[in-house]
């Protein structure tokens, strides 16, 4: 009689969003970065000192690898997690192999030209939503339970949450985020790269807050808008906040 011999599967593969954070380098000056990382680090959130670390090298920048290997050494000498650098025209996957690290594609992440059209001029942006992706204008998730410390939710469209987000929790969407309570965990919208995505909160004290991978922690928040209904954009480059009365 032949034993039958059970196979344990060695591996899984398993669906999951995993935030990363982006560090354009528009200067690769090891002393300047050394200075200038440091620093960010010293007032950084634990979180946000242990988070993997993708390198997008400023197009503008010529991409030598003898000065790109010495601006990852002192990135990796200060401790910051680097997993990948930013495909780009001057970067491929030989130059990432040289130095150690994978390639990461940064379409959904990168700044979006927008298209040449007027802006809305209607205060309740109507003309905003057309411009979205179908995806984003019918899927929506409503969430009615807190969202706990250690939890993670994503959304592919917009993402409503009528409690509260706790510290350590993670909220994100393709589309806008709306918290009908205090949010004080991390809130992402337009993940897939939607600049036009915005996040509209009942008590702004948060972790973290970001659209389309800008970003502002805990510490870089306006005192003015702290604990107070906000709604945040972002407007060229720069995140605007304005309060909700």
């Amino acid at each position: 009689m032949t034993a039958v011999v059970e196979e344990k599967t060695a591996i899984e593969f398993k669906g999951r969003m995993l935030m990363m954070t982006v560090l354009q380098l528009k200067n690769l000056d090891a002393n300047v970065l050394h200075q200038q990382v440091s620093q960010r680090l010293e007032d950084a959130a634990q979180w946000l000192q242990e988070a993997p670390v993708v390198i997008d090298v400023s197009p503008e920048l010529d991409s030598d690898p003898v000065a790109l290997m010495a601006a990852v050494d002192t990135l990796r000498s200060l401790g910051v997690n680097l997993v990948a650098l930013a495909r780009s025209e001057n970067i491929d996957t030989d130059t990432a192999s040289m130095l150690g690290l994978g390639t990461l594609s940064l379409a959904g992440g990168r700044d979006v030209p927008r298209r040449a059209e007027p802006a809305p001029t209607t205060d309740d942006g109507a003309g905003a939503a057309d411009s979205k992706p179908a995806a984003q204008q019918v899927e929506t998730m409503v969430i009615d339970q807190p969202v706990r410390s250690g939890q993670q939710v994503y959304s592919r469209g917009d993402l409503i949450v009528l409690a509260p987000v706790s510290t350590g929790a993670e909220i994100m969407a393709d589309g806008n985020i709306h918290v009908y309570s205090n949010l004080r965990g991390r809130a992402l919208a337009g993940v897939r790269g939607d600049t036009s995505a915005r996040i509209f909160c009942q008590q702004l004290n948060a972790e973290l807050v970001s659209i389309a991978g800008h970003y502002r922690v805990a510490e870089d928040l306006p005192e003015s808008y702290r604990n107070r209904p906000v709604h945040l954009y972002m407007q060229g480059e720069a995140m605007h906040f304005t309060a909700l009365n």
